[in-house]
């Protein structure tokens, strides 16, 4: 290895916009079985895989519809 390098004509990264940042990320066990599942039948890590799957909702615009279900009638409710 050399005590000195010339970095003078280095140029930048021309992929550093397409590196991954790391984030930590909470998910239910249900959901991490389901990708590890479809990670051995691929043979892609289940990151990749979440990472695809994100990736593609977001590229297509799609949208989470929530609907709240009341499971406990409420009281004074007939």
């Amino acid at each position: 290895m050399r005590k000195n390098y010339d970095f003078s004509k280095a140029r930048a990264n021309p992929y550093a916009k397409r590196l991954k940042k790391q984030v930590t990320i909470r998910l239910d066990e249900e959901t991490i079985s389901y990708f590890k599942s479809l990670a051995e039948g691929t043979e892609i890590p289940y990151q990749t895989l979440i990472n695809l799957y994100l990736r593609d909702c977001a590229r297509s615009g799609k949208r989470l519809r929530l609907e709240w279900i009341d499971e406990e009638p409420k009281k004074g409710a007939a």
